[in-house]
């Protein structure tokens, strides 16, 4: 079986899971977006650990009657997994599996923070509310800094926040008072094997984590 072809059966599996309690317009909607990733997936711009991730979380916006779309375009060249107005509110999600590459083997909680804090920064500033999709398996590593109100953001924790991520995104660098401004409003823990979503607050989330880590 072509490569494609594997890809558009598992998304259209994963699809008949996601519609059986959906009504003809909403489902309508997850149609296209399936579509959607089925034609960037033949331009080698998306995989297939994202492609089901970002279809499972569709549906639940949708179901919150938002309008998705997938693999967005924003200002300064950045594209987003998810993109999701209602009314005159927006949101942003960006999944993260918690791959690490082969060259950051030696450092990898390093540079998974890194990675996280530059999604928070980067992203936060272009919709009204900014999210993380993870899978339940992945412990989200939430930089602590962004675990504090802006106004409650010391100085110093904003200049290690930022000679961490200068150490591993430097195109553009970003700037101290981005740090100071950035949020991260909610986790979508998505359940791909049940087609399910949970959502948990930051706070929450890292004190849980914190407890279920240290048994």
């Amino acid at each position: 079986m072509a490569k494609t072809e594997k890809f558009e059966e598992d998304l259209e599996f994963l699809l008949s899971k996601l519609g059986q309690d959906m009504q003809r317009e909403p489902k309508e909607k997850l149609i296209e977006l399936k579509d959607r990733l089925v034609q960037l997936y033949k331009a080698n711009l998306v995989k297939i650990n994202h492609s089901v991730m970002e279809l499972v979380c569709a549906k639940h916006l949708i179901s919150k009657e938002y309008n998705v779309e997938v693999e967005h375009q924003l200002d300064g060249g950045l594209s987003c997994d998810l993109f999701a107005v209602k009314s005159y509110g927006s949101l942003i999600v960006e999944i993260e599996t918690g791959f690490i590459p082969p060259e950051h083997a030696l450092d990898p909680s390093a540079y998974t923070s890194a990675r996280i804090a530059s999604k928070i920064i980067r992203y936060s500033d272009h919709a009204g509310k900014f999210a993380l999709g993870i899978p339940p398996h992945y412990i989200l590593q939430i930089p602590q800094v962004f675990t504090v109100p802006p106004r409650q953001r010391a100085l110093e924790n904003l200049k290690t926040m930022k000679n961490l991520c200068d150490l591993y995104y430097q195109n553009p660098p970003v700037s101290l008072e981005e740090i100071k401004n950035a949020r991260l409003h909610v986790i979508y823990v998505i359940d791909v094997d049940n087609a399910a979503v949970q959502e948990v607050d930051p706070e929450t989330y890292v004190k849980t984590r914190l407890v279920s880590t240290s048994e």
